[in-house]
Order: C-alpha cells, then structure tokens, then sequence
C-alpha cells in the first residue's frame, strides 16, 4: 500500500489484506538500513486474523520517499503523523532495534496513541560500536558483514529458517547491500546518540513485551531484562539460541510471544 504523507510517499505492507482501519491496527517498524519485509510472515500472519497491519518502510527506506529521519524522536512523530493520516486513533506497535527504539519513544510521546508494544532485539542502552559506525560512515562492505555476523545466532549461519528458500544471513546481505548510500550509517548514528530510553521507558503506561534472543550480540540478554523491568507494564520473553534478528531466525516463537502481546 502507498499513499502520501506531507507530500512524500509512503509505503507499507499490509500483511496481504486490505487495510481497513476500523479494526485493531498493528504496525511494524523495522531495524537499521532494513525494510519492511523483515516482517513477512509475521505481518501476514496478523492480518489474516482481524488485525488491519501496517508494516511501514521508513522515510528513505524501501519503497518509502526520502529524507531520511536522522533521530529516534522523529521517528517516533512520524510514526504517530503516518497514523493520523490513515485515520487510525490507537495501535500496538511492534519494531525491531531501531524500530523497537521508535516504538518506545511513540509510546512515550503519544501514549494516547498506544495500545501495546511489542519490543524486539531491544534493551535500555543500545550504543554502536566505533568500528561499526565508521565503516558504515565510509560506506565500506564490512559494516554489512558485521552487521550480519553480530545480528545472527549460531544457528542462522548454517541454515534451518523456517520459510523454506532462505538463507538467512544471504538474504540479510542483499537486503542491507539493496539501501541506499548513507542509509545505515544514518540510522546507527540515531541509535547511536538516542539516549533517551530508560526517560521513555518510565513514561510507558501501555503493555510492552520485550521479545529477546538470548544469544543476541547487538543488545545482550542483560538490557533487555533492564528494559522489561524499567516499563511499569513491562514483560520478557526470552527465545533460547536466537541472535538479533530474533523475528527472522525463530519466526514462530516470536509470532506465538507477540500475538499474545498485541
């Protein structure tokens, strides 16, 4: 589905479905120099069951006009903005990394706007290693690779993904290698310099499920169960031998946690 914000166009999957905005809507957010198809099974799987879901590519992102939005708090309005232009009053939203930073400053700055979160591959401090932002800042391959080789778990590197066809850290490669220049050097420096998330995190008065993999390298177990704890409704559930792409590598867990979340 496209349609124009500001006068930018914007787009977003529905899970297959119609959108229609009278029933309980769910959004996706993605992770850094990322897309929406991140969320194919689990956005589908939603919309088949009475959600109206919107899996959103953010500015710049995917099929999403430019500019890109180089700080987590407009995100976070651009987010409430896209649901005020489709007429929507309440979502959960769901977002990974990145996303899952955004959800959280949503939540914190629109709470009336909020239903429930759904936090994936998230934790109360979520820095970028120097080495990381560098390369990404030079454009060089090996920011790709270390986001591959950090963002998996053991697991993922020799196959075993639940939809058939694909090869997990291939298919990360190629989705990373298809954004444009500056694209992920641009959404690691917001992560990077967000530090806004334990402030945010007390103000949630919504749900929230932190949804982690206990192998995960980017955001380790440790601040995740921060995370959970600083949110006055605040869960955890933990995916055993998933790494940071947790929705990916263990799609049916992260489903089964967050249909029951959101």
């Amino acid at each position: 589905m496209d349609f124009s914000l500001n006068g930018k166009n914007v787009h977003a999957s529905t899970g297959g479905v119609a959108f229609d905005a009278s029933r309980p809507v769910v959004v996706f957010l993605h992770g850094a120099g990322m897309d929406h198809t991140v969320w194919f099974l689990q956005s589908r799987w939603f919309a088949y069951r009475g959600r109206a879901v919107l899996a959103l590519d953010f500015p710049g992102h995917g099929g999403s006009d430019g500019p890109l939005l180089s700080f987590i708090e407009d995100m976070a309005d651009w987010v409430a903005a896209t649901l005020d232009q489709l007429g929507v009053k309440q979502a959960a939203v769901v977002g990974h990394s990145m996303g899952a930073l955004t959800a959280i400053s949503f939540a914190a700055r629109h709470p009336e706007k909020a239903r429930a979160l759904g936090l994936v591959g998230a934790a109360l401090a979520m820095p970028v290693s120097k080495d990381l932002l560098g390369a990404a800042a030079a454009d060089h391959h090996d920011a790709i690779d270390m986001v591959n080789l950090w963002g998996h778990g053991f697991h993922a590197g020799i196959g075993g993904c639940e939809w058939p066809g694909v090869w997990m850290t291939g298919a990360s490669e190629d989705l990373l290698e298809r954004a444009d220049k500056g694209v992920l050097a641009n959404d690691l420096a917001a992560c990077n310099a967000h530090q806004a998330v334990a402030d945010n995190a007390a103000k949630i008065t919504c749900p929230a499920l932190v949804v982690q993999g206990s192998r995960d390298m980017m955001t380790p177990l440790k601040g995740a169960r921060a995370l959970a704890a600083a949110m006055p409704k605040g869960s955890i559930q933990i995916v055993q031998g998933a790494g940071h792409m947790v929705m990916i590598e263990r799609a049916t867990e992260t489903l089964e946690a967050l249909a029951e979340a959101v």
